[in-house]
């Protein structure tokens, strides 16, 4: 099991952000599952990586070539993989990933949680998706996406696309025993679907 945490790569986090981060580290290798990263030396990803290597597991970096000139390449990972730009990036960790898990974050993090899940309402990835909410981070954004559900934007039928967690136990169950959601269409039949009552 190949577990992708998209997180923070930066360095003026309060400690409980790193703190959950190195239990999810510990966790996975406890699991022997491997961990998937976006590979940097900053933030969350590292101490995911760093907590996974002193832990005895396995890791996997998957970084920009343009990063790695500036030195942001996690070396504590056990495998690491170069690409040519960021959508490659995304599209790599995207296919060797089992899993996804969404942990505190800024903008990249919101990139890569949004492109998984509109993938997977689209039918090319059949994956968990677990967006872990620690203290309520992401409150504002789910009353955003029910905004978007409840006015038709997106069809309520797929809020089973992704699940919210609030503690490592459950992400970590959520994942292990996963089965794949059915999903339906992305687009709404404008004649039944958008305004049946």
């Amino acid at each position: 099991m190949k577990v992708c945490f998209f997180c923070a790569s930066s360095e003026a986090l309060e400690p409980k952000f790193y703190s959950i981060a190195k239990t999810f580290g510990e966790s996975i290798v406890e699991k022997n599952w491997e961990l998937v990263t976006g590979g940097s030396n900053v933030g969350l990803m590292k101490t995911l990586a760093q907590t996974v290597k002193s832990s005895g597991g396995r890791s996997i970096g998957i970084i920009p070539k343009m990063f790695d000139d500036k030195n942001l390449t996690c070396l504590d990972n056990t495998e690491i993989i170069f690409t040519k730009d960021m959508q490659e990036r995304k599209k790599m960790l995207f296919d060797v990933s089992d899993a996804f898990v969404i942990l505190p974050g800024g903008f990249g993090t919101l990139d890569e949680m949004l492109e998984i899940i509109t993938l997977k309402q689209l039918g090319q990835y059949k994956k968990a998706i677990v967006i872990y909410n620690q203290d309520g981070f992401y409150d504002n954004m789910l009353k955003q996406f029910n905004v978007i559900f409840e006015s038709n934007f997106a069809k309520p039928q797929n809020k089973n696309v992704y699940v919210v967690t609030q503690n490592v136990e459950e992400t970590l169950n959520y994942i292990e025993n996963y089965q794949e959601v059915e999903i339906d269409s992305y687009w709404f039949d404008v004649t039944k679907d958008a305004f049946e009552e």
